[in-house]
């Protein structure tokens, strides 16, 4: 069990502003969930693997390949308080779910 939390890098985003989205991306898409899925995702240790997505278009394309197989996400939308324009999408996670699920979606993608 795993939760996959691809991130734009056209963005360029600060260490401290990325930590911050993908916390939100990994806790929007646990609420998302299968209560059973996270109880056993719980159980496992909570993996988490961050990933790069070049753009919004790509980040898009893995949102619906990921979906296609039944996987719940979870997009995220900066507020726009500090280095984004509001409204700016910056990470979306997928999961918690069966690693071989989303390998088979994610698999390909560089860890950050």
């Amino acid at each position: 069990m795993k939760q996959v939390i691809l991130v734009r890098m056209d963005l360029k985003l600060p260490k401290g502003k990325m930590a911050a989205q993908v916390g939100h991306a990994c806790v929007e898409a646990v609420l998302r969930s299968d209560k059973s899925m996270v109880k056993e995702w719980r159980s496992e240790g909570m993996m988490k693997i961050v990933v790069k997505v070049k753009d919004e278009k790509e980040l898009y394309k893995y949102k619906q390949a990921a979906e296609d197989e039944g996987l719940k996400t979870a997009v995220i939308t900066d507020a726009g308080k500090t280095v984004v324009s509001p409204g700016t999408v910056t990470c979306m996670a997928i999961g918690p779910d069966e690693d071989e699920k989303l390998d088979l979606v994610t698999g390909e993608l560089k860890i950050i």
